[in-house]
């Protein structure tokens, strides 16, 4: 089927939705089928602007974005997508070096997955993120909301404002870290335990990824100038300011 045309899967009670942007048709057919097959609705693209033209026609749930396309690339455009408010983006790509992945997660991305990969493995990432993408829209911290020197972080809305009252976009992985540190500020939290704050606790990630995701997190709480989240050497993170609910 060509760009942006809607599959549905065998299940009618499923409404979530994925999109698969890739310039192989064939790959994207067999993911497609996949994931019809456990009830997903699918949609497709070739590249960046049948992507957009997706996201514009039509509510997305979760994307599947390929890294190496014609025109601009996957991380070029996951890079734009993490400047608004958009879908999680699962990334996958043949390039599978720690250098490729952590180049994904840095341009955005939620998971970053090496081709070729298992059904069986994709459709675990898939559930996984878009469990915690029904967590958050489905109010699961309803009311929750805290802050901390000026900051205000509401988790019920998926919502970071700097003291400024400034929005400032996380990542689901990046709002599931804050929230493992401002509820345990002055802590200090290992890697495993903001590993399963902020992939959940079937996450097959490796501990490069926590680095990479708490240094997103710390370049933007670093807008109003200070340090909030301190490394403790050979132990982990620790959130220095004092937080409180509001």
């Amino acid at each position: 089927m060509g760009p942006g045309s809607r599959r549905k899967g065998p299940m009618p009670d499923s409404n979530q939705t994925v999109l698969i942007v890739d310039d192989d048709a064939g790959i994207r057919e067999v993911i497609a089928e996949s994931l019809r097959g456990h009830g997903y609705r699918t949609l497709d693209a070739a590249d960046a602007r049948g992507m957009e033209r997706v996201l514009a026609s039509q509510p997305v749930d979760l994307i599947l974005l390929d890294v190496l396309m014609p025109g601009e690339n996957g991380l070029s455009a996951c890079q734009r997508l993490a400047r608004a408010a958009h879908p999680p983006v699962v990334m996958l790509s043949a390039l599978d070096t720690p250098p490729d992945r952590i180049a994904g997660l840095n341009a955005g991305a939620d998971y970053y997955v090496g081709k070729p990969s298992s059904p069986a493995e994709l459709l675990a990432i898939v559930k996984a993120t878009l469990r915690r993408g029904v967590q958050t829209a489905g109010g699961a911290f309803a009311p929750y909301r805290v802050g901390f020197l000026g900051w205000t972080a509401d988790f019920s809305a998926h919502e970071l404002r700097d003291p400024a009252g400034v929005l400032v976009h996380l990542t689901d992985g990046e709002l599931f870290m804050l929230k493992a540190f401002v509820e345990r500020p002055r802590r200090v939290l290992t890697r495993d335990q903001l590993l399963d704050a902020a992939r959940g606790p079937d996450s097959n990630a490796f501990d490069r990824a926590v680095d990479v995701q708490v240094s997103r997190l710390r370049r933007k709480l670093r807008a109003g100038g200070d340090e909030l989240i301190r490394t403790i050497r050979s132990e982990g993170y620790m959130f220095v300011p004092a937080t409180r609910r509001l």
